[in-house]
């Protein structure tokens, strides 16, 4: 068994679910801390539901010039989904399991494959490499599958607070479709949503003229903005998109007029329009239709894009070179913690194995895909030292 493998399985057969972390950090710093990485655990969140975080960092010489190495973040999460029924699976989710030549369990793709591969990779180019000029940092949570307040979002606050300054940093994403390394994220779609409580006046529904109804008054404003083109995307972006996801009104009577209708909509949008713009532009939309109504908004990520440059064309080089692959870029598909680290980092990418069964009844990665993750990584760091 190669030890890439033999690391998934033991990550994969702790029952990590989010925001448990269940010593899969611990485990992760015991292979780090041999390396030469100086290992922080930040503890954040309420005490029923503690969320664990990790910064584990080596730190390279200084440059024969006096600069500092960059710095490579290679950055995951710990916790999984909850399994859903048990029985349903083929085999125990948190027993990994070797069938069809895949790797079975929660968290084999999603994504404690990538975690092992990291590691591994991080200590056979540490051996190989000991004077590399770079510097290498690992960044994991286990609050990236549930609220995502006390994970990656707030380490990257503490490390902005010391003045730590990331230059590169790869998310361990499945990003692969057919095969690792076919795919790569090089950016994510922003996500913001709002919840419109328009109000009317309740009445009796054989009385129309004694009431008003938010629902009808609403209608000509939602169908508005469902026909409004936000932007037209760019060569990396879809175009921003808008989608109710909800609507609740009434009192359940069929003979009442209601008095208030909410709305809960939410928006993907691309680097070519920003929540500002986006939230004037509702506005305007309801104020024209005469609306009395209440208006929150959330924005749960920014958009961000790493355009082709020193990490992308590595990463690129470095697919090629193991699997043969000209990979896609991609900023299709949900958030990640990316978003977060994008803020601190000026190139981020995802990539990590196939996503076919993320968060589904026997989720599983292909055997054959493991090794090659691992050597990815492994050539990357090579090739942002020049070594």
């Amino acid at each position: 068994m190669n030890e890439t493998l033999r690391l998934a399985e033991v990550l994969i057969s702790k029952a990590s679910v989010t925001p448990d972390d269940a010593g899969c950090q611990e485990l992760l710093a015991d292979e780090l801390q041999p390396l030469g990485f100086v290992c922080e655990r930040i503890m954040a969140g309420p005490t029923d539901a503690q969320v664990t975080n990790l910064w584990a960092k080596y730190t390279a010489p200084t440059l024969p010039n006096g600069d500092l190495a960059p710095l490579l973040v290679f950055a995951g999460h710990t916790d999984v989904v909850p399994t859903g029924p048990r029985e349903a699976w083929a085999s125990d989710p948190f027993t990994p399991t070797h069938r069809d030549g895949h790797l079975y369990g929660r968290g084999a793709s999603d994504m404690k494959t990538s975690l092992a591969a990291m590691v591994v990779a991080i200590r056979e180019f540490r051996v190989a490499q000991p004077a590399a000029p770079l510097s290498i940092a690992m960044l994991i949570t286990s609050d990236e599958e549930g609220p995502a307040k006390d994970g990656t979002a707030l380490v990257c606050k503490k490390l902005v607070e010391r003045g730590e300054q990331l230059n590169y940093c790869i998310v361990g994403e499945p990003t692969s479709v057919k095969q690792t390394g076919d795919m790569i994220k090089n950016g994510r779609r922003g996500s913001m949503s709002g919840r419109l409580v328009v109000k009317g006046i309740q009445g009796h529904i054989a009385y129309p003229h004694m009431a008003r109804n938010p629902i009808h008054e609403a209608a000509p404003a939602l169908a508005a903005l469902a026909a409004i083109e936000w932007d037209q995307g760019n060569a990396f972006f879809p175009p921003t998109s808008w989608q109710i996801s909800n609507i609740h009104g009434g009192t359940g009577a069929s003979n009442v007029i209601p008095g208030e209708v909410v709305i809960d909509f939410n928006f993907r949008f691309c680097t070519e329009s920003t929540p500002e713009s986006l939230q004037a532009r509702v506005e305007a939309v309801l104020q024209q239709h005469g609306l009395t109504y209440d208006l929150t908004w959330s924005i749960s990520g920014l958009p961000f894009l790493t355009e082709t440059g020193t990490l992308v064309e590595a990463v690129q080089a470095a697919i090629r070179s193991e699997t043969g692959i000209e990979t896609e870029l991609s900023t299709s598909g949900g958030t990640s913690d990316g978003r977060f680290i994008a803020q601190i980092c000026p190139q981020v990418i995802e990539l990590g194995p196939t996503n076919a069964t993320i968060h589904k009844i026997n989720e599983c990665v292909p055997l054959a895909d493991i090794a090659p993750l691992k050597n990815i990584y492994k050539r990357v760091m090579a090739l942002l030292a020049g070594v």
